[in-house]
Formats: structure tokens, C-alpha cells, sequence
């Protein structure tokens, strides 16, 4: 969804928390389905691969194609090394309920610092017009994104996220 859609929402508090939550779905059902019955230890790395192909493709042409938004506002999370964690704690247990512990718990530790080397650059701070604020809300206040209230970015004394702890209304 959103979080993972645009630079300036893959924040270090709710983009952490919330995508890979939900992205984990998908992978373990289609681990479990196919260590169910064929016993490949690479279910969920080739379920990651599969979604990170579509995601390219949707990006590409939705995104770029149609609206001219930068690719690198837009790009997917980096997803593949929580998948090679989740098939190594289901090939080295065997058992569902270890990979559902401690496989699921990795995909979640490792989600972050997989990501830092590709965001780490849009969370420099920048003065813009005498407002402190990261890269990677400047791209987002200037590519404003059309539609419902959440979108729309509202830059006055600060930033949508600080520098310090909470997130700025």
C-alpha cells in the first residue's frame, strides 16, 4: 500500500512497523503451501521474487509510465534477504511453528537494515526555504500526490517527520 509506495512515507517509525506486517503473508502462505507438499526449501524466496517482478512492472508503467513520477520515489522495499531468513529457519527446523517464531521474527529484524543502504540517502537533513526537512520530504512536497486528505502535504513550521521523536502534525 501506501507505505511502501512512496520515499517520503518510508519513514524509520510506521514504514518499519507496518510493511513488513503485511508482506509476510503472502510469502509464508506460499512456503507452507509448497513445503506441504513438494518440500522445496525456497518457497518463500521465489514467492518474494515473484511479487518484486510484479511490483517492478506495476511501478514502471503506473507510476512512470502513466503519471511521470520519479522511479526512485516509488520503488519497492527490499524484501528478499527476510525470505532467504524464512526458508533457512523452515529448511534447518522443519517445523511450522520454529519458522512462525523465529522466521518470522528475522524477516521483521532484517527488513530495516536491508533497506538502509537504498533510503539512507533520502534521510538527509535539508534546509528548504528556511524549513528543516529530509530529502525525502522535499521530493514529496513537490510531487504532490492528488486525492484524499492524507496525501496532501502540509509544510509549515517543520516537516511531516521530525529529526526528533514524533511525527509533527
Amino acid at each position: 500500500g501506501d507505505w511502501d509506495f512512496w520515499i517520503d512515507w518510508k519513514d524509520r517509525r510506521l514504514w518499519v512497523t507496518v510493511v513488513p506486517i503485511v508482506l509476510i503473508t503472502f510469502p509464508a502462505a506460499v512456503q507452507a503451501m509448497l513445503w506441504e507438499r513438494f518440500r522445496p526449501p525456497w518457497g518463500a524466496t521465489v514467492c518474494v521474487l515473484a511479487l518484486l517482478f510484479g511490483e517492478w512492472i506495476n511501478r514502471y508503467f503506473n507510476f512512470w509510465g502513466w503519471t511521470y513520477f520519479p522511479i526512485t520515489m516509488v520503488f519497492p522495499s527490499q524484501i528478499v534477504p527476510g525470505a532467504i531468513l524464512l526458508d533457512i529457519a523452515l529448511m534447518l527446523s522443519g517445523s511450522y511453528l520454529f519458522t512462525a517464531i523465529v522466521g518470522s521474527m528475522a524477516w521483521g529484524l532484517i527488513f530495516y537494515p536491508s533497506n538502509w543502504p537504498v533510503i539512507a540517502p533520502y534521510h538527509v537533513p535539508v534546509e528548504y526555504n528556511g524549513m528543516l526537512m529530509s530529502v525525502a520530504d522535499l521530493i514529496g512536497y513537490h510531487y504532490v500526490r492528488t486525492g484524499t486528505p492524507e496525501y496532501i502535504r502540509m509544510v509549515e513550521k517543520g516537516t511531516l517527520r521530525t529529526f526528533g521523536k514524533d511525527v509533527a502534525p
